[in-house]
């Protein structure tokens, strides 16, 4: 049985963290601290747990063997680290680190600590992410020359009482979130193109401020793939019923994936679109794949290096967007090595 502390409720997943927590027979949820006392002292009295004001007593204490960090992004890399450093295994909320620089600090005192770390990229576990590996592995596109990819929501619309939508107010707070849209609910399109199109050679990106917030609600960034292919990925926080979507375009064939919509075309599999009758099935949450990582020693099918090319794309396209430039990717390593 793993003993857990729940740190912080600021990201909005936090609440679904404790819940598959709950649900696990490996886990055991007991104590929660919080960078904001009035709000952790409410979410332990919900969870019926202690609250601890002091971080440094919780990752002392010997009866905790892991987190569930879900505090600011701009603290992942402190907290992180000093849970290592007492031996503690994390699981956290994406994206890990703001820089590839500190996701390298964070992943040596992970490993000079022995302890396990997974970041939560939930949709690498999907049934259609899976199909659509599969097809690109089968060689039905042929050659991918394209790939698109759109998640959006409205949670940054106003509406009565909620000047910012649902989505909470920090979560326009730039210190805190390091962006907005793009870095957050972008992510999911970051690195499901980063494990289907390959190594990223450059990315052009727009952030943009459409509402006046501190942070962008509306993204779009072309990224130009070492293979020679290009992509498009597309996210916000304006977009009122906007649909899932996944779009890979090869030289021999066509995948697209709509929310639960799945068809293909492939010169390979004769005239017209063909819906599949049958696809994989899911792999285990990011959750499972942490704890049987801990207590069988299992490796996850989600790595460091979807991780770290994860802050990559984020750091690329950040730059993109300041200096209103295209970005290549070898700009962010150099940065790192001369660190």
């Amino acid at each position: 049985m793993l003993n857990v502390a729940m740190l912080s409720k600021w990201h909005v997943h936090a609440d679904d963290y404790a819940r598959q927590a709950s649900e696990n027979e490996n886990i055991s949820i007991k104590i929660v601290w919080d960078e904001n006392e009035e709000r952790g002292k409410k979410w332990a009295e919900k969870l019926d747990v202690p609250f601890e004001a002091d971080l440094l007593k919780v990752l002392q204490n010997p009866e905790i063997d892991a987190v569930i960090v879900d505090t600011p992004t701009n603290l992942h890399k402190e907290i992180i680290i000093l849970a290592a450093k007492h031996k503690k295994h994390v699981f956290t909320e994406k994206v890990l680190a703001f820089t590839v620089q500190d996701c390298d600090e964070i992943f040596s005192a992970i490993k000079e600590n022995n302890v396990k770390l997974m970041v939560s990229l939930p949709r690498l576990t999907e049934d259609y992410y899976i199909f659509a590996q599969e097809t690109i592995d089968k060689g039905l596109l042929g050659r991918l020359t394209s790939i698109r990819c759109r998640l959006a929501h409205n949670g940054a619309v106003p509406f009565e009482g909620n000047p910012t939508g649902w989505l909470p107010g920090h979560f326009f707070h730039k210190e805190e979130c390091g962006g907005g849209s793009f870095i957050d609910l972008g992510a999911h399109p970051i690195y499901l193109t980063n494990r289907l199109a390959g190594p990223v050679k450059a990315v052009t990106a727009r952030l943009q401020n459409t509402l006046g917030y501190e942070v962008d609600d509306n993204a779009v960034a072309v990224i130009e793939y070492e293979s020679g292919a290009l992509g498009t990925l597309e996210t916000g926080f304006l977009s009122n019923g906007s649909p899932f979507q996944l779009e890979l375009y090869g030289t021999e064939g066509t995948l697209l994936i709509e929310d639960h919509s799945i068809r293909v075309k492939s010169k390979q599999l004769g005239d017209g679109w063909i819906i599949p009758e049958q696809i994989p099935e899911s792999l285990q949450s990011p959750m499972v794949q942490w704890v049987n990582n801990i207590v069988g020693n299992i490796e996850p099918s989600i790595t460091d290096e979807d991780i770290r090319n994860l802050t990559l794309i984020n750091q690329a396209a950040s730059l993109s967007n300041e200096q209103k430039r295209r970005v290549v990717t070898t700009e962010i390593t150099n940065i790192r090595q001369q660190a």
